[in-house]
């Protein structure tokens, strides 16, 4: 019988993200094998938030991105009005987590609004191009599945300054671990950053994850272990 070993430096997930990634798998919204992602790197895995449709499975991811904000929040005083999702997969997680913030924590949470953007501007009606919370003078946090290059997340951060709002950190449901495009190191011979880390660096708020890359190592570890172990 064999016995698996924790990767040195590599601690357990907490439970909510082992239950988001358990539901990840089995949803297929995890997947491994060889996929071109939007930045034309090739990916061993490929995390399609799209598939979050099914009540359950939004219920999960929902809870896993409120735990993650409360979380970040016990240690680390950070003020939110609004949760903004870029169009269109931020939409719905925006939405759901406003919806579980509230549940988990009324009274700190009960009166935090969502909002998210259009495609194109409305020219009629109320027009514009924001839907729900109007962000003039609120603290903004950007809900996203993940940031591969970075083009979306400032997109969506430079509405959020034309809208007069105060960006105060983005949450993704996945951290690639990637680095930016380019070498190993800049031209100077300092490491590149990953695209979380260089949003981190330009706009200097935080970004927090449901799950990283590390995470998932760790899980299919312990599975492998518990496979060995069965054997």
């Amino acid at each position: 019988m064999k016995r698996g070993k924790k990767e040195a430096g590599k601690s357990e997930p907490a439970s909510y993200k082992t239950a988001f990634l358990e539901s990840c798998l089995s949803a297929k919204v995890l997947t491994f094998g060889h996929y071109t992602l939007k930045s034309g790197r090739q990916s061993p895995y490929f995390f399609n938030a799209g598939l979050f449709h099914r009540a359950d499975l939004l219920r999960s991811i929902s809870t896993a991105y409120a735990r993650s904000i409360l979380d970040f929040i016990a240690h680390t005083p950070l003020s939110i009005d609004v949760l903004f999702g870029p169009s269109y997969k931020g939409i719905p997680l925006a939405t759901a987590t406003v919806d579980k913030l509230a549940e988990l924590d009324p009274d700190r949470f009960a009166s935090v609004s969502y909002s998210f953007n259009r495609k194109e501007a409305k020219d009629h009606g109320e027009g514009g191009n924001i839907v729900g919370a109007p962000l003039r003078g609120k603290r903004v946090l950007i809900v996203d599945d993940v940031i591969t290059v970075g083009m979306v997340m400032r997109e969506a951060i430079d509405i959020i300054r034309k809208e007069g709002g105060e960006l105060v950190g983005v949450i993704v449901a996945l951290d690639r671990m990637e680095k930016m495009p380019g070498g190993a190191a800049d031209d100077d011979g300092t490491p590149r950053s990953s695209a979380i880390g260089e949003v981190k660096r330009v706009y200097g708020v935080p970004v927090l994850s449901i799950i990283t890359l590390d995470d998932i190592i760790v899980l299919l570890r312990g599975r492998e272990s518990e496979d060995d172990m069965k054997d």
